[in-house]
């Protein structure tokens, strides 16, 4: 049997939803001492169980609002699931928001060794890798200028570069091969597809049906906080495209 690196074990999200159109929070704090708020309970997931095996490429895929998002950050620690459990072995890379940890006011320079700390780099690592982070994300006539005068895409290949620096055994990748322009998202494909044939398992999210099938082994299609469908790739997408 392949080693299973990912279990995820019947996880279940809800939240609870105001059901009425609270505009400022005194009226909400009056309301909530009346006890006079009514709440709806909301299930972004249910009932979740699958399994991913070392070095397998699994893409999520479904309509806005299905919960693919929030799976991921319940296998990647950023959220505690209502029920149920992961069990994870290995070190996990997220690419759910990058550059999550960026300070504005710091050089794009600084901002490599705040966020290399956040990710769990150690201060010689990020040095020895500082060109390649810089060269990776085609900045070095901006890297000493503060990160507030950056655009988003500027941003996004920053933070791309930082969290791709290392070889994770488990790597979770939401959306982010559409940051930048065509020339670098395809490069970030080729990044994404180097660390897969060093062994690196992948969980994947992305709306490019095209992308999901040519890299990845198996899809899970979740609708509505279920899993629909899970299957080899070609047969998941097409049946998604069908719908």
């Amino acid at each position: 049997m392949e080693d299973v690196v990912v279990e995820v074990n019947n996880i279940s999200m809800k939240y609870r939803l105001t059901t009425e159109k609270i505009d400022s929070f005194k009226y909400f704090l009056i309301k909530s001492i009346k006890k006079q708020v009514k709440y709806e309970t909301f299930h972004a997931l249910q009932d979740i169980t699958f399994t991913v095996n070392k070095g397998e490429v699994l893409g999520i895929v479904g309509m806005n609002g299905a919960g693919k998002s929030t799976l991921l950050k319940i296998i990647s620690g950023v959220l505690k699931p209502s029920t149920g459990e992961v069990i994870k072995r290995g070190t996990i890379a997220p690419l759910l928001e990058l550059g999550a940890g960026f300070n504005g006011e710091l050089s794009g320079a600084e901002n490599i060794y705040l966020n290399g700390l956040l990710l769990g780099y150690s201060k010689k690592f990020i040095k020895e890798k500082y060109d390649e982070i810089v060269e990776f994300a085609e900045l070095d006539k901006f890297i000493h200028t503060p990160l507030k005068n950056y655009s988003s895409g500027m941003k996004s290949r920053l933070g791309f570069a930082i969290a791709t620096v290392v070889q994770p055994e488990i790597l979770i990748v939401d959306e982010v091969l559409s940051v930048g322009d065509f020339k670098f998202r395809e490069k970030s494909e080729a990044r994404i597809k180097e660390l897969m044939s060093g062994g690196t398992t992948v969980l994947f999210v992305s709306h490019n049906m095209k992308q999901v099938e040519t890299l990845c082994d198996r899809v899970l299609w979740l609708k509505e906080g279920k899993i629909h469908k899970i299957g080899p790739a070609s047969d998941v997408v097409q049946a998604f495209k069908n719908q």
